[in-house]
């Protein structure tokens, strides 16, 4: 049904446990009954969202809000500690630019791969390289060893071919991060043709004035959880709001340090 939700997550709790070694790792591994010097960290909290057709939705919060982990989470990639995940149609992840690339292989041989994994057949495959390499604008690097592409190069030629494949759900974080300025403003056109497709879309980013550019709904992750979830203006100026108040605080703290460091050197 068209009314079908494209993305589903009840309840949806991600922990993890973090050792003070990696020996302790190996220990709780081996030895699960015996209390290893380690501790529960959760990632993501009782989340509970819904995502329909056409929704381009900003994740907005600071490092360590959970944003990354709830998108690999979506992807399958990563599995929840709790809660039920539900995805109704074809996920593409643009996690990570560059992430299962062989630098043995060339640029096409890479992208030729990576098209088979994704199911494509060998007409689709040859558009879709066609247009990536294109877009890209590698020239005769995309004949050669991905080992012998500087950093932004491999960046561009992961990003490009993502822009070229047609999902139904789309999951970004951070990609147009990469590049070139010159790369980045054409990435950015790019985007925004995918962005105005009838996609859903899930947009971690950083750039207030991408996720106004791009979305229709955004959302704020704080420690974890969804602490609001609304129209893009609305969240970004809270996530502003929320970063100025931080730094306020910040500052406080470092002014009463230096005021008693002056008051105990009398």
């Amino acid at each position: 049904m068209e009314n079908t939700p494209k993305v589903i997550l009840e309840n949806i709790t991600k922990k993890y446990r973090l050792y003070e070694k990696g020996s302790s790792r190996i220990k709780d591994a081996l030895f699960p009954l015996r209390k290893a010097n380690a501790r529960d960290f959760t990632a993501l909290k009782d989340i509970n969202l819904t995502a329909h057709k056409g929704e381009v939705i900003g994740l907005v919060g600071r490092n360590g809000s959970g944003k990354s982990t709830l998108l690999k989470i979506i992807a399958g990639i990563s599995a929840p500690s709790s809660g039920k995940v539900t995805v109704n149609g074809d996920i593409v992840p643009l996690l990570g630019l560059g992430t299962g690339f062989n630098q043995e292989l060339t640029g096409e041989q890479n992208l030729y791969y990576y098209l088979v994994l994704l199911g494509y057949n060998k007409q689709e495959i040859k558009e879709i390289i066609n247009e990536t390499t294109e877009f890209v604008e590698l020239g005769r690097f995309i004949k050669q060893p991905l080992k012998t592409y500087s950093k932004g190069m491999g960046t561009r030629l992961s990003l490009a071919v993502k822009m070229f494949i047609d999902p139904d759900i789309l999951l970004v974080d951070e990609a147009l991060s990469g590049g070139d300025d010159y790369f980045k403003a054409k990435s950015i056109e790019k985007m925004k043709e995918l962005f105005n497709s009838e996609r859903t879309i899930f947009y971690v980013s950083h750039s207030a004035k991408n996720v106004l550019d791009l979305c229709n709904r955004a959302i704020l992750l704080e420690d974890g959880k969804i602490c609001a979830d609304g129209k893009p203006e609305e969240i970004m100026a809270l996530y502003k709001k929320q970063v100025e108040d931080r730094r306020e605080r910040k500052r406080k703290k470092i002014e009463r340090k230096k005021q008693k460091n002056i008051s105990g050197s009398k």
